[in-house]
């Protein structure tokens, strides 16, 4: 027998029944919900779907995007403007590889530790500076800085920075990475002794706030600006953690990152063993115009004939002709087709030389005598080099400083060779041929000979040695020519373990020669290989530094000159041309006052769409 339903039952079976419904009503809404959230990120992909292939199609030239188009109208900063002008050309288009070679296999790519310019030209589309000059001026521009001041005495500059700065892993770039690099590059457990030579006129750099700069000099310096506004901004996030291991980052190939348009597709782990370099687009570029090209690479090619086979089948975009093949290529139908050949020497040429090593192993040699110095000199038929084996496409060298320059003194000339000079110097020297075996010995009957280093892979410089063996030998001089590869080469340079070496020297503008004769350089790696000192010269050096007024500083410079001219630390040999070959898929090269624009940044060159072969 049941009870009779109470009316609290009835209530409870209600309310029982209402939160039923209202479960299911709440149970329909989310799935409504969870509906509208598939549709939205199903939207959001498509979206991104839609910006990526957006983006593909402006790298690779289809489309150009309305804001870049606006952002040009409403300005560009002026270091972009020359890239910007070329992006306006109506075959223009992004995308494709810029394929180029190296003679040689580097040793190091890693910033301050390498020091040859192949690692240069690398870091050149990694690292960024405050300024950049303007290659038909030659006026300085702000890059990552937008505007600057220098006080009245020129011992303080202040650099504003843009805000929108990046390093290629998206950290900003800001005052501290500026302080930070400066502090990194004077630390003495870093190894940048060429560096810290450089900047060692700089008191201090400190932030004022997130985006200004300010560099604090020790004395005036006549190339304050250019000290403080080339240097190379590292990241500080990326690179600070390597003053805990001072030896990993010393010993380093490859710890690579900036905020150029390229970066490394791992900047920590390039070795020299991986052969090629390959820079990739950075896709936190911050600048007024993108780069055109989508990858940079280059493969290492050591052999003179290999490169020029490798340019002819269309897979490097440039070849640097030597002198005995140049003309014949001016006139091979097969190149004539498919390139463009440019012959010019720009006023920034650097120049090639001998550097006679004065001590080794603490202990001076015979290059120690400044008359065995004049002698080698007066040996050295440098006429004969440029025309037997540069076929006159050189221009003699004098002295570290352009004949065109105004450090230059007109009134000294090149030496010329005579050898009735040579052996007489040589004779007041010490030296004879005392057992009529055709070479000289010293008093204590050691024979005057030495190893040449030079670079194995270079045909020419090979043939330069070969003939300067003969002419030595007419003095009764034994040259022993000793080629090697770059990196040993670099090491014992370093070392400075070698009797003798040819190599050249890159120029600028205005040539400080403080890095390569002053007498401190020749202690922890620094520039000054071949242990020469000459206490005037350092006076004169440190003088000229400090002088801001141009017109007072030149004739400084000039006595400098005489005093290295007379020394002769240095046998000077030439500045050589560019023989060039480009290849005509790169569009809108241009002569400058710094030499032909390829490969300059902000980039300028770039590839039509109908001529583009590589792809992403």
């Amino acid at each position: 027998m049941h009870a009779p339903l109470t009316t609290k039952d009835w209530i409870t079976y209600c309310l029982l029944i209402i939160l039923m419904v209202l479960v299911l009503l709440t149970m329909y809404q989310i799935d409504r919900q969870w509906l509208k959230l598939s549709e939205v990120q199903d939207s959001l992909s498509q979206q991104v779907k839609a910006v990526r292939e957006l983006k593909n199609a402006v790298a690779n030239g289809a489309v150009r995007t309305v804001a870049a188009d606006n952002q040009a109208q409403n300005g560009v900063a002026p270091a972009f403007k020359r890239a910007y002008a070329a992006s306006q050309l109506p075959d223009y288009a992004q995308g494709d590889w810029s394929v180029d070679a190296f003679g040689i296999n580097l040793k190091t790519i890693t910033p301050l530790i390498s020091a040859d310019a192949y690692a240069a030209t690398i870091n050149g589309y990694v690292l960024e500076s405050l300024l950049t000059r303007n290659p038909d001026t030659l006026e300085w521009e702000g890059l990552i800085a937008k505007s600057w001041q220098i006080s009245k005495d020129g011992l303080v500059i202040t650099f504003q920075l843009r805000d929108d700065v990046a390093f290629s892993d998206g950290a900003p770039l800001t005052a501290d990475d500026v302080v930070f690099t400066f502090d990194f590059i004077m630390n003495e457990v870093i190894q940048a002794p060429r560096d810290r030579a450089y900047l060692s006129k700089i008191k201090q750099v400190k932030a004022n706030g997130k985006y200004e700069a300010v560099f604090i000099f020790k004395e005036p310096y006549f190339e304050a600006l250019s000290l403080s506004g080339s240097m190379n901004i590292l990241s500080k996030q990326f690179y600070s953690g390597y003053l805990k291991e001072p030896q990993k980052f010393n010993e380093s190939k490859g710890l690579l990152i900036g905020s150029g348009p390229y970066k490394l597709a791992d900047p920590k782990n390039w070795t020299p063993d991986k052969g090629n370099v390959e820079l990739i687009r950075n896709d936190h570029y911050w600048g007024d115009v993108q780069p055109s090209f989508n990858r940079i690479l280059w493969k290492i090619i050591q052999n003179d004939s290999a490169r020029l086979t490798t340019f002819r089948n269309g897979d490097i975009d440039s070849y640097s002709a030597r002198p005995v093949e140049y003309q014949t290529l001016k006139n091979d139908p097969q190149i004539k087709a498919k390139s463009l050949n440019f012959e010019y020497m720009p006023p920034i040429a650097g120049y090639n030389y001998i550097g006679w090593n004065q001590a080794r192993s603490g202990k001076p040699t015979p290059f120690a005598d400044i008359k065995v110095r004049q002698a080698m000199t007066y040996l050295t038929d440098v006429n004969r080099i440029i025309k037997d084996v540069f076929l006159n496409y050189s221009e003699p060298a004098v002295s570290p400083f352009s004949q065109t320059s105004k450090q230059h003194d007109n009134n000294l000339q090149p030496y010329a060779y005579d050898l009735n000079k040579a052996k007489s110097l040589l004779q007041q020297a010490g030296y004879e041929d005392r057992n009529g075996d055709g070479v000289l010995e010293n008093k204590s009957g050691s024979k005057f000979e030495f190893k040449l280093t030079y670079l194995e892979s270079s045909e020419d410089t090979k043939r330069m040695v070969l003939l300067l063996k003969d002419l030595y030998a007419k003095a009764g001089v034994r040259l022993i020519p000793f080629p090697q590869e770059w990196p040993v080469m670099l090491e014992n340079l370093d070392k400075k373990d070698f009797d003798a070496i040819t190599l050249g020297w890159t120029s600028g503008i205005e040539t400080d020669l403080y890095q390569m004769f002053h007498s401190s350089q020749m202690k922890d790696n620094g520039d000054n290989r071949i242990s020469y000192s000459n206490p005037k010269l350092d006076k004169l050096i440190e003088e000229a530094r400090r002088t801001v007024d141009e017109n007072k500083r030149m004739p400084l410079w000039q006595q400098a000159e005489h005093i290295l001219y007379e020394d002769q630390p240095y046998t000077f040999l030439m500045r050589r041309k560019n023989l060039l070959f480009v290849d005509k898929r790169i569009h809108n090269l241009k002569m400058t006052k710094l030499g032909l624009n390829m490969g300059s940044l902000p980039m300028e060159t770039y590839v039509p769409l109908n001529l583009q072969k590589y792809t992403q």
